[in-house]
């Protein structure tokens, strides 16, 4: 549903230990400009998005992959060229929270609860914005390079 433009913007989206901020660390190792919207105050305290600086974000800058995951985020897909949904089964998913040292959420049993529950009532919502999703079990090199190919087809347009 999305047409890929010349210099696009991308979104990486996905659960909670999916490993957006892993891909997002090796796009911009690779050369990308990058957000991580959960860091920097991107996201409010009622888990949102602030909508005026993704706004200016997003009219300032014709190249971005940004990464998150947020109530709001459907808001700005149309601002986007792609939406990448890195997906994981549950398990996984809670191995990976119980065992990152960058972020303290996903340790306790409430956290790993709201995981299981996001799954099922978030994951899908997601899968319907999505553009393309990849399984984010196979390396991130390999995940770097799907959404590097997604990247190079945009400027060929």
């Amino acid at each position: 549903p999305y047409t890929l433009t010349r210099m696009s913007r991308v979104l990486i989206t996905g659960m909670s230990g999916v490993g957006k901020t892993t891909v997002l660390r090796e796009l911009s190792r690779r050369g990308y400009r990058t957000i991580d919207t959960d860091y920097d105050s991107w996201v409010l305290p009622d888990g949102t998005w602030d909508e005026p600086r993704m706004s200016a974000l997003l009219a300032s800058d014709s190249f971005l992959v940004v990464s998150g995951t947020v109530e709001n985020q459907g808001c700005f897909y149309d601002r986007f060229a792609a939406v990448v949904l890195l997906s994981a089964p549950v398990d996984v998913l809670i191995e990976r929270v119980s065992v990152r040292k960058n972020n303290p959420y996903g340790n306790s049993e409430a956290d790993q609860s709201a995981i299981r529950q996001n799954i099922l009532e978030v994951e899908p919502l997601l899968r319907n914005g999505a553009t393309l999703e990849l399984d984010a079990r196979r390396p991130v090199p390999e995940l770097a390079d799907d959404i590097e190919r997604l990247i190079a087809m945009s400027n060929e347009s």
